[in-house]
């Protein structure tokens, strides 16, 4: 625990700083929307509200050698915002200021605080837009993007947060306020120190201030809905997208068992029309012309196609960006973010069939198809206890090694965090993960920027398993 003296020192340094270590207070700050391994609660969380006070807590935790967690939002989904054994939590929410908007530049400054949707909606006037736009972008900030990399419905198109960065306000470990890229869209002077921190998780340092680079609002947008009899079909329908050489801005995919899902929360009919949704969206000036082409290929490969209206366009995105949320009391489940080559997505997605009937667990799958990024999720009753909860981690494991076999990764744009750590060896050799730790010792010597987050130590982690507690969060 933090003595009292202790924070006394932080606050006559700067007396406007306002922390709390009231446990009611610092309980919702003890993680993120993550699994859980071991719930551990915070001994102060402090919210800055401006450069100076991170600075500040930055070298009072060097002083001290005190674990610093920072956090934006609470979105993530993968533990890289829970909070460590006496650690301090650094909220960033009240950072909030939009504080540049050049248009003519076609970019903006803004602090880590601010929400996804707000800079989408400040810039709009404009004709701009914020491409980014994870399933949470209603609520999840700049920062906490920026410290993931968090990708988004628009990534087949537009890329990652890392695509949108060009520069960044970050404060060390010690406090020393460095800033890092250029405000243009080209720029190679140096190493690339920005891209070194985008993803990065609060390992390395912490994002007081961004600089994004803001696109064109598509003119025009048109949603195409699939309906195929099943998965596989719906899978080979993205190659066929593909291999037209059309380009859409979303490419999302949708299995059976997601349906009946949506169709249980949300009262939609989705299950009815088929047994997998492909749902393609294409933007600018060439949207139609590219739709008519993604509507021939699609119903010519048995696809039940559909143009939908600028509302029903809007209504099926949104139980997209909303098909997480159908867990219930008496099942676990534990979902997954993994990526494979466009060219495997099929082959991959077999081999997820497979392991639920060997495991005899179920199994639904919705995938960011346009760039490979699928998020299967495996569950079970809870009755069926520790023997199927043995079933449920060996589906998992072996989900992500059969991602690894197909040339993929363990996370396509939600991060190691926490939760992850066990799986990072398996697709790093042990020759990259050391060079990781010198530059992590190099940023952060005492090793208190968000410790036992994004790079397991020297030695390997302990094989976790399935999360003992809130295991139906779902990673979408």
């Amino acid at each position: 625990m933090i003595a009292q003296e202790t924070l006394h020192e932080l606050t006559a340094e700067d007396p406007s700083i306002a922390y709390t270590t009231d446990t009611l207070k610092t309980a919702p700050y003890a993680r993120d929307q993550g699994p859980v391994m071991e719930l551990v609660q915070p001994d102060v969380v402090v919210w800055a509200e401006n450069v100076s006070q991170v600075q500040t807590v930055m070298r009072w935790a060097t002083r001290h050698r005190i674990a610093v967690v920072t956090r934006g939002a609470g979105t993530g989904v993968s533990g890289g915002a829970h909070a460590t054994t006496g650690c301090t939590v650094l909220s960033l929410e009240r950072m909030n200021r939009i504080l540049d908007v050049r248009a003519q530049d076609e970019v903006a400054v803004v602090e880590p605080g601010v929400i996804n949707a707000d800079l989408n909606a400040a810039v709009e006037p404009h004709g701009l837009m914020y491409a980014p736009d994870p399933a949470s972008y209603r609520v999840s900030t700049i920062g906490g993007n920026v410290a993931t990399n968090a990708g988004g419905l628009r990534c087949a198109k537009y890329g990652v947060t890392r695509d949108s960065v060009l520069a960044l306000d970050v404060v060390l470990a010690d406090g020393t306020l460095l800033h890092s890229g250029h405000e243009t869209f080209k720029g190679v002077a140096g190493y690339d120190l920005t891209a070194l921190m985008v993803g990065s998780e609060g390992t390395l340092g912490i994002v007081v201030g961004i600089t994004v680079r803001l696109r064109y609002l598509p003119v025009d947008a048109r949603t195409i809905a699939a309906f195929f009899p099943d998965l596989a079909a719906a899978a080979a329908g993205v190659h066929a997208v593909g291999a037209a050489r059309v380009q859409p801005a979303i490419m999302e995919l949708l299995d059976g068992t997601t349906l009946e899902a949506l169709d249980s929360v949300h009262g939609s009919d989705l299950a009815t029309r088929g047994g997998a949704l492909l749902l393609i969206q294409t933007d600018g000036y060439g949207a139609q012309a590219e739709a008519d082409v993604v509507r021939d290929v699609l119903a010519g490969l048995g696809g039940t196609v559909s143009s939908e209206g600028a509302d029903e366009a809007a209504r099926l995105l949104d139980l997209r960006r909303h098909s997480r949320g159908d867990a219930v009391e008496d099942e676990y489940r534990v979902g997954e973010d993994v990526a494979v080559p466009r060219s495997r997505l099929v082959d991959y997605i077999a081999t997820l069939h497979d392991l639920a009937h060997k495991h005899q667990v179920r199994l639904k799958v919705v995938a960011h198809a346009g760039d490979g990024n699928l998020h299967p999720t495996f569950w079970i009753s809870t009755s069926e206890g520790a023997a199927g909860m043995g079933r449920l981690d060996a589906a998992l494991d072996e989900s992500v090694r059969a991602a690894l076999d197909c040339g993929g990764t363990i996370t396509g744009e939600h991060g190691v965090g926490q939760y992850k750590l066990r799986w990072l060896s398996w697709e790093q050799q042990e020759e990259v993960l050391t060079i990781q730790r010198r530059i992590k010792q190099i940023f952060d010597p005492l090793n208190i920027l968000n410790p036992g987050k994004a790079l397991p130590p020297a030695g390997g982690v302990a094989d976790i398993g399935v999360p003992l507690e809130d295991v139906s969060q779902e990673i979408l």
